[in-house]
């Protein structure tokens, strides 16, 4: 029942995504420059967040624009109603709906629907990855030289030592293609299916990686912080990677290479 009600969810977002996809619509900033909020955004969400509340009443919601809907249960849904706004606002099809379901403080499903090209992701602890019903597994890429890696950047620049622009200098300076999709969800996906080698972001949210780092974890990949530690979707870090080029992608992250 909890599968069935993610995936028609996310279905039911997916709809008004493409319903409303290069087409006029209000945008606002939320903080910070061009972090972008559409009428779209909130349609998804509401959308949703109805059925999940048909449902499942009882159930704790955390969502990019509406927030935390409070309740007394071990099950939470995450929600992105579009993950990758800034590409759906300018008709640009890298963007998805992302939606995770945590039970007592663990990631246990999540299901990533980028409509543009019809790939639905969905992993479930214990029984794998898939990519429109098929079984997915990392790369076996061994070396980060060889490695096709994604990064994103935040939309207010973080003055840290091995910030954003210096890792990502560090890597193509040394001929490491890295891409920048725009949208987390798919980046993490893109290594779950073995697209790309690696991940990394400094700066995220729950809901941009809360489905994701699942699915990258189910299809045989590892995810931790920056540091090479747990990682939760709570905290702002993260690298995920096939798992056999993890170590040295954290070296070059914390420049000890």
């Amino acid at each position: 029942m909890l599968k069935q009600t993610l995936l028609k969810a996310t279905e039911a977002a997916a709809i008004i995504l493409k319903e409303n996809f290069n087409k006029p619509f209000t945008i606002s900033n939320k903080e910070g420059l061009n972090n972008l909020v559409t009428e779209v955004d909130h349609k998804s969400e509401k959308a949703i967040i109805d059925i999940i509340r048909h449902d499942y009443p009882e159930h704790y919601i955390l969502s990019e624009e509406s927030g935390e809907i409070v309740q007394d249960s071990i099950f939470k849904w995450i929600i992105d109603p579009i993950d990758g706004t800034i590409n759906y606002a300018n008709s640009i099809p890298m963007c998805c709906v992302s939606i995770g379901i945590e039970i007592d403080g663990k990631m246990e499903m999540g299901a990533v629907y980028n409509p543009f090209i019809n790939e639905l992701f969905f992993g479930q602890r214990g029984f794998g990855s898939t990519l429109n019903d098929q079984i997915i597994q990392v790369s076996n890429k061994a070396d980060v030289a060889t490695s096709c890696l994604a990064t994103g950047f935040p939309y207010t620049y973080l003055d840290m030592a091995n910030g954003p622009l210096e890792v990502f200098g560090r890597l193509i300076k040394n001929g490491v293609p890295v891409r920048r999709l725009g949208s987390a969800a798919i980046d993490l996906c893109y290594v779950a299916a073995g697209r790309f080698d690696g991940f990394y972001e400094h700066k995220l949210q729950a809901w941009d990686s809360a489905a994701g780092f699942l699915i990258v974890e189910e299809a045989g990949g590892k995810v931790t912080d920056l540091k090479g530690e747990y990682y939760n979707p709570y905290q702002h870090g993260i690298v995920a990677t096939n798992g056999k080029i993890h170590d040295e992608l954290l070296r070059w992250i914390d420049d000890k290479i």
